[in-house]
């Protein structure tokens, strides 16, 4: 090493023995710790599935601390009050508003937004049926690498924002699902499956140089905007407030709320609908399901939701045939993905058939 550091000026010297240095501190690590590895050595195991809610402090075994008040009667109650508000994860209190504000905002934006017809004016040798088979095989896809539903209900996003710009051959159809469910994954899984995990997943139909050339022409089609609010992200507080009047059962209506989202997922006529108007169709239907005598609605629902019952009709009804099986039938993988005990076999649970026509008359909504 003296020999190599003849000639050297006293700050190349510096620099190659500070170099040395991190090179021992990461080998003595890797040799300290031997479950250290390269991720081309060992795959780490992707997070399990969840459902939309956020767990609470108790659920993470967390106690938040009490507050310390040495008053009692009115001041007490209001200590306990304050307790509740904090003991939910979600309650953003002072600015909750403004950024559901910016949500319904940002879905409206023309470049997030997929064309209702596209089939129909860009698309020539893919039809809505060829959509609801790839959207149904990514439902697998995702219930195989284990991958959050955001990442689903981006990858679906992805393909109908190309598809409204770029006319595909059915080919082409499949990886354009695999290359988008590689984006959504990567934007939203901690431990992303690698390309070679998409690749095999096709059967190797497509080679890696083929998902990273879709995967950037879907980016520059995109123009790189990612991001966009999606039916989950307007259903967890909709979900969230509807519960507050605890006529639920918490884990069963969640659970029947993403049913029936994701079946919305399986319909190309859906994407005349925004996403929150999709996620206020789910809550209606769900509320109705489980209670077909009471008026689904609510004036905390349609405050917070933005949409008054009747504005929610042509959307219910689309997605109470998709639950009937009227519509989309043939696609079974999320009809049996729900139907597991995982899942407290939501799928099982049956619609009544007709929706009485007042619970979609104006002004008819009440805080209960």
């Amino acid at each position: 090493m003296e020999g190599e550091m003849k000639g050297m000026t006293e700050k190349e010297i510096s620099v190659r023995v500070t170099r040395l240095a991190k090179k021992r501190t990461a080998d003595a690590m890797v040799g300290d710790d031997s479950h250290l590895q390269s991720p081309a050595n060992k795959r780490t195991p992707l997070i399990e599935i969840s459902h939309f809610s956020i767990p609470s402090t108790k659920d993470l075994g967390m106690e938040l601390p009490k507050l310390k008040c040495r008053t009692k009667g009115k001041n007490m109650k209001n200590v306990r009050e304050i307790e509740v508000k904090f003991d939910d994860s979600q309650i953003c209190d002072g600015y909750v508003a403004d950024i559901y504000d910016y949500l319904h905002n940002m879905e409206k934006e023309a470049k997030r937004r997929p064309l209702q017809d596209y089939i129909e004016k860009i698309q020539k040798d893919v039809t809505a049926n060829m959509r609801g088979v790839l959207v149904d095989w990514l439902v697998e896809v995702a219930g195989e690498y284990k991958l959050q539903s955001d990442t689903l209900y981006l990858s679906v996003s992805y393909i109908d924002r190309f598809l409204s710009i770029n006319p595909i051959n059915k080919q082409r159809l499949q990886l354009l699902g695999v290359s988008s469910m590689l984006i959504a994954s990567k934007f939203e899984e901690i431990n992303p499956p690698t390309i070679d995990d998409f690749c095999y997943i096709t059967d190797n139909t497509y080679r890696k140089e083929d998902l990273v050339k879709m995967e950037a022409d879907i980016l520059k089609s995109l123009k790189f905007e990612v991001s966009s609010p999606t039916i989950l992200t307007f259903l967890r507080r909709l979900a969230r407030i509807s519960e507050e009047d605890c006529k639920y059962q918490n884990l069963e209506f969640e659970l029947l709320g993403c049913y029936l989202a994701e079946l919305s997922l399986l319909d190309y006529y859906c994407l005349k609908f925004l996403p929150s108007m999709i996620a206020s169709s789910v809550v209606f239907l769900s509320r109705f399901i489980f209670h077909p005598d009471k008026h689904p609605w609510n004036a905390k629902l349609e405050k917070y939701s933005g949409y008054k019952a009747a504005d929610l009709k042509e959307c219910v009804v689309l997605i109470q045939d998709l639950q009937l099986a009227k519509r989309g039938g043939s696609f079974v993988a999320i009809r049996e993905k729900y139907n597991k005990h995982k899942f407290k076999q939501v799928g099982l649970i049956k619609c009544p058939l007709e929706i009485p026509s007042l619970f979609f008359e104006e002004m008819r909504v009440t805080d209960n």
